[in-house]
């Protein structure tokens, strides 16, 4: 640190309450057969990695809350049954961040 800078303390959840979001009225993420994930997947595993909880599972299907994506990309990767398409949202709509 140089001459009077101070180092954030914030925990992440302060962080993650300076993001914002510019939704969409289409989501960006798809989960391509709710089957899947209510007949092979018993521990709804996108549910646990996804670091906004964009997934959550409710009834008989996977519930996408898209407009709080923070498009890391992680359930593109994470499903094992690669059940999740994840496109960017479309031009100027999607997280908007502010460090500050």
């Amino acid at each position: 640190m140089e001459g009077g800078e101070i180092m954030s303390t914030k925990n992440i959840e302060e962080k993650q309450y300076l993001i914002r979001f510019k939704a969409d009225t289409k989501s960006h993420l798809t989960v391509l057969d709710h089957d899947i994930c209510m007949t092979k997947c018993p521990d709804k595993i996108c549910t646990i990695f996804c670091p906004a909880e964009v997934y959550k599972w409710e009834g008989l299907r996977m519930q996408v809350g898209y407009e709080g994506c923070h498009e890391c990309g992680s359930c593109r990767i994470g499903c094992p049954y690669q059940n999740i398409k994840w496109e960017y949202p479309k031009g100027g709509h999607g997280i908007v961040f502010r460090l500050a």
